[in-house]
Formats: C-alpha cells, sequence, structure tokens
C-alpha cells in the first residue's frame, strides 16, 4: 500500500477514534500549548461519562480545560507538569494534579515508562509528499511522549504549519487520524505598555553582547528584551520557545545565527507560542528548526552555544540568591518549566549570562519581591549555589562567586528604594551583614 492509501484506512472521526481507545483507567497524553487537538478533547469530554479514572497527562495548555470541570470528578483527572492559569484553580481546589518535573526530564518520564501512555493525542501538519507529519508548533514536549504511547491519535489540521526539524512522524505510525480545519490558539505574551516590564527589558539588554545565543524563558519580560536589541548583531536563538518578537528581529536582520557554535545560521527551539501570522512565517522556513525538548534543554547542549543568555522569571528571591518561580508560600502556582536547564547550561557556556529578571515589588508596590527570606513553603527553582545575574527595573547585579554579605548589598541596591532599608534591618537580624 501506499502511504496515502495508509493515511485514508485510519481516517474516522474523533468520537470513533476516541470511543474506540480511551478506556477506563487509561492515561492520555495531551500535546498542549498552541498545539492542543480540539476535535479530540471536545470527543473525549463526551466520552467521559462512559469511562472511569482516565488520567490526562499534559503540560501548558492555551484555550479552555474543558476535560477539568467539576462534573467529570471521577471520569477524568489532569495530572499537570506545569501549571497554567487555565488549570491553577482546580490543583487548588486538589482536582488537578501536579508533578514537579525539569522541562528537560518531562518527555523522559513517559519514554523511560516512569509514566507509561496508553493513548497520545497529537495534532499535527498534513503529510508532505513521502507521507511525514510534523509536530509542528508543539514537538518539544509532544513528539517522545506521543511516540512512546501505545496507541496514536492524529488530529490533522490543515493550517498547521510544516516546521523542519526533528519534528515528522510518518503516517504509519498512526492508529487513528482524524481530519481537521480551524485556526489555531494564539498567545500573546504581554502588554509591551507596561513601564516596569520596559525598565527590566532595557537593564537585560545591557548586558547582551553581539553574536549572543539566546533563550527566552515564557512571559513578559523575556519577550521584551528582544525591542532592545535592535542595536546587537547576529543575535542567535536556542530556547526553549520563542514568539513573534524572534520573528521580527529576523526581519530587521538583528537574529542571523551567523555565530553559533551549535546549528549556526539556524533558530532552534522546542515549541512556539505566538500568533497566526508567526505560524505562517513558520511554514517550511528553512531558518527554524524544532526538536525535543530533551535535546533543546539538556544544560550539556546548551552549554555548547557561545555565548549563551538566558532569560528567567521569578516570583520572588531572597537575600542570599535563592529564587522562587513555581509557588506564592505553599501554594502551586505554575511549575519549575525550563528555567533551571538554561540557568544552569548558561553557566557552563563560555561567556554564558543566565540572568533572573523580576518585578521589584508585588501588588502595585505593596510587596517587595526582593525578600529577606522567601516565603514559608515556596520552592526554590534556582538555587543561591547557580545563580548569576538578577535584574530588576531598578538595576542588575551579578551574585556569581559573591560572598552572602556582598549579596545582600548588592540585591538592596536593586530593590524598590521604599523597601532598602527595611532589607537593610532584617539582614542585620539574620547576621548576614
Amino acid at each position: 500500500m501506499s502511504w496515502r492509501e495508509v493515511y485514508a484506512s485510519k481516517v474516522t472521526s474523533a468520537a470513533e477514534a476516541v470511543a474506540a481507545a480511551v478506556k477506563s483507567g487509561d492515561r492520555v497524553f495531551l500535546t498542549g500549548n498552541c498545539s492542543v487537538p480540539q476535535l479530540l478533547v471536545q470527543a473525549l469530554v463526551e466520552h467521559a461519562p462512559q469511562v472511569q479514572d482516565v488520567e490526562i497527562a499534559q503540560t501548558l495548555t492555551v484555550g479552555p480545560a474543558s476535560w477539568i470541570a467539576p462534573e467529570l470528578d471521577g471520569h477524568l483527572r489532569s495530572n499537570v507538569m506545569f501549571i497554567g492559569h487555565n488549570t491553577r484553580q482546580g490543583v487548588w481546589d486538589r482536582r488537578v494534579d501536579y508533578t514537579p518535573v525539569l522541562l528537560s526530564e518531562f518527555t523522559q518520564i513517559f519514554k523511560r515508562g516512569i509514566l507509561p501512555i496508553d493513548v497520545a493525542f497529537a495534532q499535527l501538519s498534513p503529510p508532505n509528499e513521502e507521507g511525514y507529519c510534523s509536530f509542528s508548533l508543539e514537538t518539544g514536549l509532544a513528539k517522545t511522549p506521543v511516540e512512546s504511547a501505545k496507541v496514536i491519535i492524529a488530529e490533522i489540521n490543515q493550517q498547521m504549519p510544516f516546521i523542519e526539524g526533528d519534528t515528522l512522524i510518518h503516517v504509519s505510525a498512526l492508529d487513528y487520524i482524524v481530519e481537521a480545519d480551524y485556526p489555531l490558539y494564539e498567545y500573546k505574551m504581554a502588554d509591551p505598555n507596561d513601564p516596569v516590564v520596559e525598565g527590566i527589558a532595557r537593564h537585560v539588554a545591557e548586558l547582551v553582547p553581539d553574536g549572543a545565543t539566546l533563550q527566552l524563558g515564557i512571559g513578559a519580560v523575556p519577550d521584551a528584551v528582544l525591542g532592545y536589541l535592535e542595536d546587537k548583531r547576529d543575535l542567535g536563538i536556542h530556547t526553549e520557545l520563542f514568539s513573534d518578537g524572534v520573528m521580527k528581529m529576523v526581519e530587521k536582520g538583528v537574529i542571523t545565527g551567523a555565530r553559533k557554535t551549535l546549528h549556526p545560521g539556524k533558530i532552534t527551539a522546542g515549541f512556539i507560542l505566538g500568533s497566526r501570522a508567526l505560524y505562517q512565517w513558520l511554514h517550511h522556513n528553512p531558518l527554524v528548526e524544532l526538536h525535543p525538548t530533551e535535546y533543546i534543554n539538556d544544560p550539556c547542549i546548551v552549554g555548547q552555544n557561545y555565548r549563551q543568555v538566558a532569560i528567567n522569571s521569578a516570583i520572588e528571591v531572597d537575600l542570599t540568591g535563592q529564587v522562587c518561580a513555581d509557588s506564592i508560600g505553599p501554594q502551586l502556582f505554575s511549575g519549575v518549566g525550563g528555567q533551571m536547564d538554561f540557568i544552569y547550561g548558561a553557566s557552563r557556556s563560555e561567556g554564558g549570562l543566565p540572568i533572573i529578571a523580576l518585578p521589584s515589588t508585588a501588588k502595585r508596590g505593596e510587596l517587595s519581591r526582593i525578600t529577606p527570606m522567601l516565603k514559608q513553603g515556596a520552592g526554590v527553582v534556582t538555587s543561591r549555589n547557580h545563580v548569576h545575574w538578577v535584574v530588576t527595573e531598578h538595576g542588575a547585579v551579578n551574585l556569581y562567586g559573591k560572598s552572602i554579605r556582598q549579596r545582600v548589598e548588592g540585591l538592596i541596591g536593586i530593590a524598590a528604594p521604599q523597601f532598602r532599608e527595611e532589607l537593610r534591618k532584617a539582614a542585620h537580624a539574620l547576621n548576614y551583614i
């Protein structure tokens, strides 16, 4: 049989595929971010009353999370490895489980059978002339888990771009094919007019040298930094994710990848969060390669890049340099993500810059994010042993190789002015200075 005949033999409806494949007690992997397979999700929600104790393994998803509705308790239960806005309340209500894991190791818990997958839901591009589909926007966190599943249900969307790199899966590897044609989810990073974000971005941009390779974590600050790099030359991208800002900087000639030591001339990433304009730009774009996250986020791979700059955000930083980025006290908020992967990876890079960037205050200036101690129960994502640069809208300080006394002085210097005296008193009480 030709691949086209194989393809045609596997085409079915979403409802039929889900009913045939998903049984009580199964673990279902859900492709996430902007690649959530919407027809399969709808079919699963409709099928839910017919099954019990189905676990949905997932990371961040864009769009409504209909599968975590309270009325589906006992039928479907999500296990998230990164908490998004649409699953956060479910975690807080104890209806959704959270499993902490480094992004570089996320795919391996499925591949190694720690969390074996019974059924995988994937959204793919239409096949090329050889019968290969692309995992496209969500290659990094989806390809390896999907390929490790016992059964693969693929939603093939005519509007999904074909993206190059280690993104391919042949139609013969799919068990069910559901054809689709609808607009993909979009993701806007942040309001570009936030003066605090812009202040932080300016300070970060001042640290970035020509020829640097950038990692841009999720959030407002990393994306805003790009707007302040127009005077730089030959920047490269090696990152877990990127958005529209990278496209714009390529068009302006700032991002060329000419000095990259790995994949020179290429933008390398795991997944995409952005607009439909970006998705169209990515379609068969030879500049862009996506790869599984176990490669992109591997600190040993990251460290091979020349001048790797890692830009990540945080919730709070204590006066010794401990970074909390996943919880507010004991209340789980997001996840570890790739912060530790890239902070450590950038520290291994020749000329690398590991950067933690955060606003100096929270709650409209009522609380300092530079704190004497992390809140009770707060999670340490980047340890005081790994931290290097910390940046707020008030400046930048390098903590690496500095004593506790020096760290205290440096961090107080970039804290909001109204909290500096209070922080100094607390440092004295803690015998730091």
